[in-house]
């Protein structure tokens, strides 16, 4: 045997044999994976560029970096963003936390009901929250310091939302729903041995909560903190409809401004650097999320089948329960949603009256340009449509790869689809502009288009849509496939016809929760968005930047209204599949 013939019987040995559908999926993998490695890569490639992006010619430097970081403004942007990602996380905490432990350590009545609502709590627009949140809080119409300052005879208003700490508060409400889905499951999974045996000894609830549960969660609490304080870092919505107008920029705000500067031209270069310092920023809390899952085995304390919870007794205390639970659905959706409405409703913002209830019209409504909703319908609709259709069967294209194919190096793919999780969804919006327009502008005009929006759509999803076909396939056993290959049936054929039907209530309500994220989207939106591709949520937001307050507020309700029965649906794929159960 020569050496090339040895050679190619070493290399048949360590690759698998696949038939054409297998190495058909094997490529859609390999190349989508190649783009999102390449788009972290092209912001870091453009913002050490010294001259703009568009320039052929171009040394290479950190000016943008020195321009950036020697701005004084930039720090104070830093310590916002700081700032509003750590009240967020507290607020979230403060709610999300409790709220998981009435649920899954306590006989509290109606969990089931508590998992719902705040499952679909996750879907109420955070800017539709700002909105409710800066009418009832606003330093000069908001609606409780115009009360105040009406009956105690106030000069100035008591509250102002429209601060660090209001924002944090609003975002806050909006993510309490992660930080009890999060927490719910490590509380969950706890053996109560441990609390038994502390019980026996005499030890009383709140200490044996102090000393051994939550010690136990820790790593879990933990780990759901690392992942909001990064959707706070990148939040857009909340900061955008509050702090914009009031020069309170955050990381993302500040971003999309030096991309649409109101004057003068856009700053790719320095929203390159900024886009830089997250992604290493975003490595490094990803660094630490993976150590505390690798350390994750040193608190499991559940053994065997029989495994049960132990549930205290509220007893009297549950009344309390539900009040707690109430007071946060009425301050994160029921308050707001009812301001919103009200704000469409009136002329000008005031205080409910007799005079402002004869004032209520549909003036906003016929104020609408109903030719640029109708049009941002169209393409919301389009968007939500697709979106989750392709991201779902690129993920069941990369779970495939991982966990059915033997393809040497097939787990750093599952890495790969978990970077759009753990970089922030802007930074790929910001590589994804820069591409379209100083890359592939001429070769593919991407730019201004639907598809642009569908692309990073997508590949922002991809980390969900491959968790939930992971977490589905590993229960499923090989026994069927392999019988099929063992009769000749392609790949095709199984992924089609055992597959997905094994998977079809998974991939449903994934589907439905994708549909929904995408319909609501803004953050992604708004950076891609020009006047030919845009979407419902985008049209807000333009009609709250030109002061269109009431047509805003009424915009957002009819989105919210067009949500509705997506929601239903929702509800009704939970119940099916047993997901709402707590």
């Amino acid at each position: 045997m020569n050496t090339l013939t040895a050679g190619r019987t070493r290399w048949r040995g360590y690759w698998p044999r696949l038939d054409a559908w297998g190495w058909s999926l094997f490529a859609v993998v390999a190349l989508l994976s190649a783009v999102i490695v390449v788009l972290p890569v092209i912001v870091i490639a453009l913002s050490l560029r010294e001259a703009g992006p568009i320039e052929a010619v171009s040394a290479y430097s950190l000016v943008h970096y020195t321009a950036v970081f020697s701005d004084s403004f930039v720090y104070r942007i830093l310590l916002n963003t700081m700032g509003f990602s750590i009240v967020t996380l507290v607020v979230s905490m403060a709610f999300g936390l409790p709220a998981a432990w009435l649920v899954e350590r306590t006989d509290l009545p109606g969990k089931s009901a508590v998992f719902t609502l705040m499952t679909i709590g996750l879907l109420m627009p955070g800017f539709a929250t700002a909105m409710g949140w800066l009418f009832l809080l606003h330093p000069r119409i908001g609606l409780v310091n115009a009360f105040a300052k009406q009956v105690f005879d106030l000069t100035e208003p008591p509250f102002n939302i429209a601060t660090i700490t209001g924002m944090g508060w609003v975002e806050g409400l909006s993510l309490a729903p992660v930080a009890f889905i999060m927490t719910a499951a490590v509380l969950k999974a706890i053996d109560p041995s441990l609390e038994e045996s502390a019980h026996m000894s005499g030890v009383g609830y709140r200490r044996v909560l102090r000393r051994i549960t939550l010690p136990l969660a820790w790593p879990g609490i933990l780990a759901a903190g690392i992942y909001i304080f990064t959707i706070g870092f990148a939040a857009f919505d909340v900061p955008a409809i509050i702090g914009w107008s009031n020069r309170i920029f955050t990381f993302s705000t500040y971003v999309v401004s030096q991309l649409q500067p109101d004057s003068d031209l856009p700053q790719y270069g320095r929203a390159a650097a900024l886009s830089t310092f997250v992604i290493f920023l975003a490595g490094a809390l990803s660094l630490w999320y993976a150590r505390l899952q690798g350390e994750a085995h040193r608190y499991q304390v559940v053994t065997g089948k029989g495994y049960r919870p132990r549930l205290l007794a509220l007893r009297g205390h549950a009344g309390w329960a539900w009040l707690f639970l109430g007071s946060y659905f009425v301050l994160s959706k029921l308050l707001p949603l009812l301001i919103v409405i009200w704000a469409s409703l009136i002329p000008y913002f005031q205080l409910p009256s007799a005079e402002a209830f004869s004032s209520i019209s549909l003036k906003h409504f016929h104020a609408i340009p109903w030719d640029l909703v109708w049009e941002g319908t169209q393409h919301t609709v389009v968007l939500m449509l697709l979106t989750p259709t392709l991201t779902l069967a690129f993920s069941l294209a990369f779970s495939w790869v991982v966990l059915r194919s033997k393809i040497p190096g097939r787990t750093a793919f599952d890495f790969i689809a978990f970077l759009p999780h753990a970089i922030p969804n802007i930074v790929f919006g910001v590589a994804i502009l820069l591409m379209t327009i100083f890359l592939v502008r001429n070769a593919v005009p991407l730019f201004g288009t639907l598809w642009i929006l569908l692309f990073v759509f997508v590949i922002a999803r991809l980390s969900y849509g491959t968790r939930m076909t992971n977490s589905t396939l590993i229960q499923i056993h090989r026994e069927l496939e392999e019988a099929a290959t063992m009769s000749g049936v392609s790949t095709g054929v199984i992924v089609h016809r055992i597959l997905v039907p094994l998977l079809a209530p998974t991939l449903i309500y994934a589907w439905l929760w994708i549909a929904l994220i995408t319909f609501r989207e803004l953050t992604l939106a708004v950076i891609l968005t020009t006047r030919d591709n845009i979407t419902l949520p985008v049209v807000v937001w333009s009609m709250w930047q030109a002061g269109g307050f009431g047509q805003a507020a009424a915009i957002t309700l009819l989105l919210m209204l067009l949500m509705v029965p997506l929601i239903a649906l929702y509800w009704w794929a939970m119940r099916k599949t047993g997901l709402r159960e707590a």
